[in-house]
C-alpha cells in the first residue's frame, strides 16, 4: 500500500491516486529519457552510462541493453509504427535501432556536436534531432538520410518535437527563445522569449493547438500558438523543471524536477493535484503510455519507475470533487483569455496530494530482470563473461 501524507489530505490511499507498480534497476548511471512501445509491452531508457535499454512490462521477461553509442545517451523515442527505437547521444550520433535481440542498428552522423533531442514524426517516416551544434535537424527514416536543418537558434538546441500532424516542429535553446517552426517551408514562424530562464524541454499538447516548455527557472508555462497568447503559468517546483508529459486527453500534464518530485497539473482547472515522491534526487525524464493508463519515470538515481495514473479511468468531475475535499483549496482561478504576462500564477503554495511510495510499509516491488547485451561483438562477450 502507498501511504498518502499531506497536512490537509485523508491518511489513506484513494483509488484516483496515481500508484506505484513496478521499479526497473540495469542502469549504471542517471536517466535522461524514457518512452513507451506503442503495443504498451516494453518500455525504453536512455542513460549518462552510454545505453539504451529496453524493458519487457510482462513479468519474469528479460531486459535487452543496446551497446553502440560511445558516449552518453540523451534521448530516446519510440517510433509511432513500435518497430523502431531512435537513440541521440553527446557522441554526435543518432541511431536507429531494431528493438528486437539482433540489435541492428543505423547510425545518422551530421551534427557537429553533441546531440540533445531525437522525435519521430507521427507516421513515423521523418525524424527531428536537436543539437549542442545550434542546429535542428530533419530526417528520412525510411531513406534514412538528412534533409534540411533549422539555424536560427543562437545557442545549444536542447529539444525539438513535431506537432501531432507533424506540419510543425517546436524546439527550446539555451538561448531563451521557444521557437516554431513550419516544417515544410522551413521557416520560423513564432518565437516566444518570455521566459526568466531558458527552456530544458517543449512539446505539443495532443491537439497540436498549444505547447508546453519546462523552464530552469522552475516555472511551467503553456503557450496558445494560435493567438501566441501565455494560457497558463507555474511555479509549483523548487528546483529546475527537466521534462514534461501530456495526458492524451489533453487535461493533465505532469512535470519532473531536480526537486526530486514529479508534479501532476490539472490543465482545465490550472491547478496543481499531486505530487510524487519516489525517486531519490532529480527526476530527469517523464512519459506517459499512448493510452495514458501508465506512465515512466527516470532519474539521477539510475531507477525506472513505472505508475499506473488511476485517475484518468474516473469522470472529471469525481477527480475534481475529489481534490478539492482532500484539500479544501481557494476558488479556482478562471482561465478564459487569460493574456500573456497577466497568466493566473499556480504556486507551490497551492495545496496538493502528497503520494510517496518510498513510506511504503512493504517492498512488493518485483526482482530486477536479468540484462542481455545486445550489439556487443562475439569476443567482447566472452571478454565480459570472464570479468563477471
Amino acid at each position: 500500500m502507498e501511504q498518502v501524507s499531506h497536512p490537509r489530505s485523508a491518511p489513506y490511499t484513494h483509488k484516483l491516486d496515481p500508484t506505484l507498480e513496478r521499479h526497473f534497476k540495469g542502469h549504471k548511471n542517471a536517466i535522461t529519457s524514457v518512452d513507451f512501445n506503442p503495443d504498451l509491452k516494453q518500455l525504453v531508457s536512455a542513460s549518462l552510462d552510454t545505453y539504451v535499454m529496453i524493458w519487457n512490462l510482462k513479468p519474469q521477461s528479460r531486459a535487452y541493453r543496446f551497446v553502440g553509442h560511445k558516449e552518453a545517451v540523451t534521448s530516446v523515442h519510440f517510433s509511432p509504427s513500435g518497430n523502431l527505437v531512435a537513440s541521440a547521444s553527446q557522441d554526435r550520433t543518432v541511431r536507429l535501432w531494431i528493438p528486437s535481440i539482433k540489435g541492428e542498428s543505423t547510425v545518422f552522423r551530421t551534427h557537429t556536436a553533441s546531440v540533445r533531442s531525437v522525435n519521430f514524426s507521427s507516421d513515423s517516416q521523418k525524424l527531428v534531432t536537436g543539437s549542442d551544434d545550434k542546429t535542428i535537424k530533419v530526417w528520412s527514416v525510411h531513406r534514412q538520410r538528412f534533409l534540411f536543418s533549422l539555424t536560427q537558434h543562437t545557442n545549444w538546441v536542447r529539444c525539438a518535437k513535431f506537432s501531432p500532424d507533424g506540419r510543425l516542429i517546436v524546439s527550446c535553446s539555451d538561448d531563451r527563445t521557444v521557437k516554431i517552426w513550419d516544417a515544410a517551408n522551413k521557416l520560423c514562424i513564432n518565437t516566444f522569449a518570455d521566459y526568466g530562464g531558458f527552456a530544458n524541454f517543449v512539446d505539443f499538447n495532443p491537439t497540436g493547438t498549444c505547447v508546453a516548455s519546462a523552464g530552469s527557472d522552475n516555472t511551467t508555462q503553456i503557450w496558445d500558438i494560435r493567438t501566441n497568447k501565455l494560457l497558463q503559468h507555474y511555479q509549483v517546483h523548487s528546483g529546475a523543471v527537466n521534462t514534461l508529459t501530456f495526458h492524451p486527453s489533453g487535461n493533465y500534464l505532469i512535470t519532473a524536477s531536480n526537486d526530486g518530485t514529479l508534479k501532476i497539473l490539472d490543465l482545465l482547472e490550472g491547478r496543481l493535484i499531486y505530487t510524487l515522491h519516489g525517486h531519490e534526487g532529480p527526476v530527469l525524464s517523464v512519459a506517459f503510455s499512448r493510452s495514458g493508463e501508465h506512465f515512466v519515470s527516470g532519474g539521477n538515481d539510475a531507477q525506472v519507475l513505472l505508475w499506473k495514473t488511476n485517475f484518468d479511468a474516473f469522470n472529471y468531475k469525481d477527480v475534481l470533487e475529489n481534490h478539492r475535499k482532500r484539500t479544501n483549496p481557494d476558488p479556482p482561478p478562471h482561465l478564459t483569455d487569460i493574456r500573456p504576462r497577466s497568466a493566473h500564477m499556480h504556486t507551490a503554495r497551492n495545496p496538493s496530494i502528497e503520494i510517496n511510495p518510498r513510506l511504503a510499509i512493504a517492498d512488493t516491488q518485483t526482482s530486477d530482470p536479468s540484462v542481455i547485451d545486445i550489439g556487443v561483438p562475439l569476443f567482447a562477450q566472452a571478454q565480459m563473461l570472464k570479468l563477471k
